[in-house]
């Protein structure tokens, strides 16, 4: 097979979807690996290590993506790349497609098999490819967020841990997954007084042990949010619904309660955000204010350290990426259930029913379609 790594294209992002080991064990399995020029420059990666494990370098991103079978990328393409699909063409990525109509429609129409990183699952339901970004983003959430309490960036001027004499900041985490408890364990770490916000009360218990009593935890329903919102310093949205939108959990009212110069930090932002008045922002423009409130809503946080979060990513999606290879697109899917379910579009048809329930589309299943 001919697998292509292009040069990520979205603002300021510096991941890359195959690292140079990655190349060596493709190369050595007997496939070609076409890498644009300068696509890992940003991660510490550049094109004479590429090379040297055997890639061939490829000057332009339409040469990549025209002689690839198979596409493999760190963030869903961008209007721009959308003149590279093709009928057949595989892409391997992050797609989110729910809050993303216009690239959903570009892959059902030039019949992409569009496999998402963050809806493949695991054997035991989880999410293996989604689980490392969110780990970065989590922990990468407080140190954004004490960043952005700082007077010079229209915070509060308060510091997370405190100091004796003067009480900690309050940071309150909404959803107790993967980004959630990431989070936490920073914000702690920094000795912050933290609660956690979660629907299920048997995580909340597993929280409650994990971190021995000193997480405070909640119900989540309107008032507990609410009232945990208008004491927050640092608010951080970590909802998922695997594949959907998250839902508006924090209101615009709510928002408009919270502490002048209070920080929130959307992760959930990239599935359409869990905070009302949360919209998309860049690493260019990452911030703006509502009602006094600033609002860091970057939907690729990991791509600021992306070294880190390149050989994450690529420790946990290599191994799919290799199998596909190897076995060819239906007879990886057909062997891996889990994998199965990564599959959002396939032969021109929508396979994943939570983005056609956002998106009011009929689906299909990808194993009738196999």
């Amino acid at each position: 097979m001919i697998i292509g790594v292009p040069k990520e294209v979205k603002d300021h992002e510096s991941r890359v979807g195959v690292t140079p080991a990655g190349v060596k064990a493709l190369t050595e399995a007997g496939h070609k690996v076409l890498v644009e020029t300068r696509a890992g420059e940003l991660s510490a990666f550049p094109d004479e290590d590429y090379q040297n494990a055997g890639a061939e370098i490829v000057g332009s991103a339409y040469d990549t993506w025209r002689n690839a079978d198979m596409v493999v990328k760190v963030k869903e393409p961008v209007e721009k790349e959308y003149q590279h699909f093709r009928p057949g063409l595989v892409l391997f990525t992050y797609l989110h497609l729910a809050p993303i109509k216009g690239l959903t429609d570009a892959l059902l129409e030039k019949g992409v098999t569009g496999i998402a990183y963050e809806t493949v699952k695991d054997r035991f339901g989880a999410l293996p490819l989604l689980t490392p970004m969110s780990e970065v983003a989590g922990r990468l959430s407080i140190q954004v967020g004490a960043t952005y309490l700082q007077k010079e960036h229209g915070g509060r001027g308060v510091l997370l841990g405190g100091v004796p004499g003067v009480p900690p900041g309050n940071v309150v985490i909404i959803g107790g997954g993967v980004v959630g408890i990431n989070a936490a364990k920073m914000a702690m770490g920094m000795s912050a007084k933290v609660t956690l916000i979660d629907v299920n009360l048997n995580r909340l218990r597993e929280l409650d042990d994990i971190f021995n009593g000193r997480l405070f935890t909640l119900a989540s329903n309107s008032y507990n949010l609410e009232r945990a919102c208008c004491e927050a310093d640092l608010l951080i949205g970590g909802v998922l619904i695997p594949g959907a939108a998250a839902p508006k959990l924090v209101t615009a009212k709510m928002v408009s309660r919270m502490r002048r110069g209070a920080v929130i930090v959307d992760v959930a932002i990239d599935q359409g955000g869990c905070i009302e008045t949360a919209h998309p922002t860049t690493h260019s423009d990452p911030s703006y204010v509502v009602d006094g409130v600033v609002h860091y809503c970057v939907t690729n946080m990991p791509a600021a350290v992306p070294n880190t979060s390149t050989l994450a990513l690529t420790n946990a999606t290599f191994p799919y990426a290799m199998k596909l290879a190897n076995m060819g697109v239906e007879a990886a899917l057909k062997s891996d259930a889990g994998f199965a379910e990564g599959v959002n579009t396939f032969k021109g048809k929508l396979t994943y029913k939570a983005v056609a329930e956002n998106q009011q589309r009929p689906w299909q299943s990808v194993n009738e379609l196999l």
